[in-house]
């Protein structure tokens, strides 16, 4: 596919679909295997994309695929996707098990225009995604220290997601729909995928391996 060359196109493109987003899960959805999404950085124009296909009740890793690119996109704040996305979609296409959910390390409706990289890979692939962000976008208060504690996310007076406690004590991911997920529902899967630490164990493993492939290439 195309993707926007100018700003102006891209922020375009994210308005025109943003309102495909279906902030609902479908009745009976099934979320056995999910995928981690992560993009590291060589330099300004070289991207390493990854997705890391989990069997989400072992956590057992399934498939992982690392691919290498360039964007020409510049860096601009909001516009993160269309840096990411291409690199992303090919290591999507790679992985040799369908996921049934989608985890990006991004924002998802916690957007200036409520359309993160995790709603533009949802609506793109209509695979159900979440957000998980290790920053806030927007305001909280903080949840209280168990883990499991949330609290809203609030971008213009509107909840975007949930600052959400994945183990007692620690600080909180911020967690937001992507496509085709409920918000309470997007939590208790980012819950589940987090047993131990912090961030959950998609966001984990394929961080690990974007800094080892960045890191690869660097002289």
């Amino acid at each position: 596919m195309e993707w926007p060359r100018t700003v102006e196109d891209a922020v375009a493109t994210q308005e025109r679909l943003r309102g495909q987003v279906i902030v609902t899960s479908a009745p009976g959805l099934r979320t056995d295997t999910v995928a981690g999404l992560d993009v590291g950085y060589r330099g300004d124009d070289e991207v390493v994309g990854v997705c890391v296909v989990f069997d989400a009740k072992t956590l057992d890793v399934l498939d992982e695929v690392v691919v290498e690119d360039t964007t020409n996109f510049p860096y601009i704040p909001g516009l993160f996707a269309f840096r990411e996305m291409p690199v992303l979609l090919r290591a999507l296409d790679r992985v040799t098990v369908t996921p049934d959910l989608l985890v990006a390390d991004g924002q998802g409706l916690a957007h200036p225009r409520r359309f993160g990289l995790a709603c533009h890979l949802g609506v793109h692939t209509g695979i159900p995604s979440i957000g998980v962000a290790k920053n806030a976008m927007g305001t909280f208060t903080q949840p209280g220290e168990r883990r499991g504690s949330m609290s809203d996310l609030i971008m213009d007076d509107e909840v975007v997601g949930r600052a959400l406690r994945t183990q007692d004590g620690v600080k909180p991911v911020f967690v937001s729909v992507g496509h085709k997920i409920d918000l309470d529902r997007a939590c208790a899967e980012v819950l589940r995928l987090a047993p131990r630490y912090r961030l959950p164990e998609t966001t984990r493993r394929a961080d690990t391996l974007t800094k080892r492939a960045a890191s690869s290439g660097r002289s």
